[in-house]
């Protein structure tokens, strides 16, 4: 017996991590990358929203995106924005870049903010913003040489040149959040929606 109890699920993400933890929570995903230009709808529409706020934004965009071209299904939309303060980061482009970046966070407290939006019938019907605090210890140049060495291409890959389920586990000292929205995704709220429109299993 499943636990989902409708078609799968559709993810508005090519995200590898977050169809892991849908799948491994037993809801079937479907992936269909929202067709957004994530950048743009930062700069023309969010350039005075908080980290928080321009994560939701990106949330419901691809949720709504995707709903649109496939009306039928229930469409998820997740982002995830890194603040430290006022700043906001982007992934970085190169590995210098990525440096740089981790130089910024050492020794201070950034928050990363997860958002999720489900769309249905071409509306958004839930949406929620998930933060975690997490402190970077002090960096080392010689570290930062052996870290970006073995972490590679990877650092490009997430926002903050880390991800903390691999080597990015020696950058911390302190976590304050949930495993899933340090991924990206806050399942626990998502799964709470589930169940309360009768989509899982309660």
């Amino acid at each position: 017996m499943s636990l989902w109890r409708t078609e799968p699920l559709v993810l508005a993400s090519k995200s590898s991590v977050r169809r892991a933890l849908l799948e491994a929570a037993g809801i079937p995903v479907e992936i269909e990358p929202a067709r957004i230009d994530e950048r743009v709808v930062e700069s023309s529409k969010a350039a005075s929203e908080s980290a928080k706020g321009v994560a939701l934004l990106l949330a419901r965009e691809k949720a709504l995106e995707v709903a649109g071209r496939k009306s039928k299904s229930i469409v998820l939309g997740a982002d995830q924005t890194l603040a430290l303060g006022e700043r906001r980061f982007s992934k970085p482009a190169t590995a210098l870049a990525a440096r740089e970046q981790l130089k910024l966070l050492a020794g201070k407290t950034h928050e990363l903010h997860a958002a999720v939006a489900v769309a249905q019938n071409g509306k958004i019907v839930f949406e929620t913003v998930v933060t975690a605090r997490l402190t970077v210890r002090p960096l080392s140049e010689t570290f930062l040489d052996a870290y970006l060495a073995a972490a590679g291409d990877r650092v490009l890959s997430s926002v903050g040149a880390y991800q903390l389920e691999g080597q990015g586990v020696h950058l911390f000292e302190r976590i304050e959040g949930d495993h899933f929205t340090i991924m990206g995704l806050p399942l626990l709220p998502l799964l709470a929606y589930f169940r309360s429109v009768g989509l899982v299993v309660s």
